[in-house]
């Protein structure tokens, strides 16, 4: 049997690990490829904020998942302390008696390899299958492994191939900025925006992907006039205009549902309903798109709320709230009769605008003998006070 093994500390792993290993697997063909995350990696510390060892397994599931023969093990997370190779090493002469074991690791790696604790044990017992981490790097693997060879006796392979280079310290950076997606598989990406991990936030065209396909192609066209103006408003009253856009974006995910549909999703993500509310599936989207948006995405709690919010409004709203409210009322899409004026009252006082569009939707639903809800009553009169 033919063992490879690839740890790392995986935080997190991207397409250049992908790559790499898929790379090294076609030129080794084992039996079997163990994705090892450490549990605390001996040549740099990971910091607090960052995620545990239970998310790093998970992205290492999802990130290496294409590649058939590969697993992922915790046997160095379970082990506990400092993640070292030696003994990873004897684990696996211990569980795997007959196999033929081989070491993935890139050329950084490979470089500090004599610093590696009981390195020489290592050799004997295992292969090291080297890949390089920047183009170029050929003839410095070569060197490095004619001199572990000579002096060690030790079994090197080297794996030549092109794969974009990225660190994960970059990475994580890219990340909080809405951008390295490329650097991802997709169920990756989607795990790290839902948690959120490393601070990150969703590249917009992601979430456009991600709600478009959730929408009637009749609705899209509102969501992107929703977003354009939502980006608009937030320049012009500095709001977080990327904030704007992600509201934008999925303030109508759950529209298309049914009022049952609307229930089950009450249900499941614990969302508090009134009696008017659980009769209108109207009303009931602006929560469950907030309670989707939260589950799938990770939005902050002021995405959330705007969300939340933007059919009946509430008493003191904040910003962002009031811009996508009327964002979706004034959009490029939208004709009534006084839309032209709530538009441009709209970048003249905000506040203001808000009591014409109250307005206007309260009468909208009592000419249609339907009840006004209680929040979009107590919005109207508590900006009647603040313009008071």
């Amino acid at each position: 049997m033919i063992l490879a093994v690839f740890g790392g500390s995986f935080n997190p792993p991207h397409i250049g690990h992908l790559i790499a290993a898929k790379n090294a697997v076609i030129k080794t063909r084992p039996d079997k490829l163990l994705i090892l995350p450490t549990n605390k990696p001996p040549h740099k510390a990971l910091s607090e904020d960052e995620p545990g060892t239970e998310a790093r397994t998970q992205m290492s599931k999802l990130c290496f998942a294409e590649i058939e023969c590969a697993e992922v093990s915790d046997i160095e997370i379970m082990r506990g302390g400092t993640s070292y190779t030696v003994q990873t090493v004897k684990d696996l002469k211990e569980k795997y008696a007959d196999a033929q074991i081989l070491i993935f690791m890139g050329t950084d790696m490979l470089e500090n390899f004599e610093s590696w604790k009981s390195f020489e044990f290592i050799l004997q017992n295992a292969s090291i299958v080297a890949f390089q981490r920047e183009d170029g790097e050929e003839a410095k693997i070569a060197g490095i492994a004619d001199r572990l060879s000579e002096k060690y006796g030790a079994k090197i392979e080297m794996v030549l191939s092109k794969h974009r280079v990225v660190s994960s310290t970059k990475l994580r950076q890219l990340l909080k900025q809405r951008q390295g997606r490329e650097f991802f598989p997709d169920a990756e990406y989607e795990y790290i925006i839902s948690n959120r991990l490393y601070g990150a936030k969703p590249q917009l065209q992601f979430l456009r992907e991600k709600a478009y396909a959730m929408l009637t192609p009749k609705r899209i066209p509102h969501v992107k006039g929703c977003e354009k103006e939502a980006v608009r408003l937030a320049k012009r009253y500095g709001a977080d205009e990327t904030e704007a856009a992600e509201a934008a974006i999925l303030h109508d995910i759950t529209k298309k549902l049914r009022l049952d549909e609307q229930l089950k999703l009450c249900e499941k993500y614990d969302i508090m309903t009134d009696a008017l509310e659980i009769e209108n599936e109207k009303l009931l989207h602006a929560k469950t798109g907030a309670g989707i948006s939260s589950a799938l995405f990770g939005v902050s709690n002021e995405v959330r709320s705007a969300i939340n919010w933007h059919t009946t409004a509430r008493a003191d709203m904040s910003l962002l709230e009031k811009i996508i409210y009327m964002a979706d009322y004034i959009e490029e899409t939208r004709h009534f009769d006084e839309v032209e004026k709530l538009r441009s009252l709209a970048y003249e006082d905000l506040d203001k605008a808000m009591i014409l569009g109250l307005q206007i939707s309260i009468k909208e639903v009592e000419d249609k003998g339907h009840v006004v809800h209680q929040d979009t009553l107590a919005a109207l009169k508590w900006f009647k006070g603040v313009i008071a």
